[in-house]
Parts: C-alpha cells; structure tokens; sequence
C-alpha cells in the first residue's frame, strides 16, 4: 500500500474515532481537532459516509450510526 494511502486510512480512522468518542461533532469541530482543511475533511467524511458509518442528522454535524465495526490497527 502507498504511503499516501495509507496516511489516509489512519486519518479516517482517527476521524470516525473522534466522532464516535465526542457523539455530534461539527465539520468545524474536525477541522480543528485534526489541523486539515475543510475540503480533506470533508472527502474522508464522504468517505465515512458512503460505507455508513456516519450519517449528518443535520448540514455541517455528523454522527455514527449503529453499524458495528471492527477496528485493528
């Protein structure tokens, strides 16, 4: 796997972890938390979002849904 891949997937993770952890996160709250721009965290949100870990009850807040995951490291 590519570096760069791999970067990613470690920051999706850390990401879907944060929003887990803190329940109803803002994108702002991401931004902030991880020190990336909005754009990048938007793209690995879409990302959460697609394989339904996450869903946005409202525009610009997120949370988990109850899809289980299995996390390793």
């Amino acid at each position: 796997m590519k570096p760069s891949t791999n970067r990613m997937l470690t920051r999706i993770k850390s990401i879907y972890m944060f929003i887990k952890e803190n329940g109803t996160v803002t994108t702002q709250d991401l931004v902030e938390e991880f020190g990336i721009t909005p754009r990048t965290i938007q793209r690995d949100l879409n990302v959460l979002a697609y394989n339904d870990l996450i869903i946005s009850p409202h525009r610009g807040k997120w949370t988990t849904t109850e899809k289980r995951v299995k996390m390793s490291s």
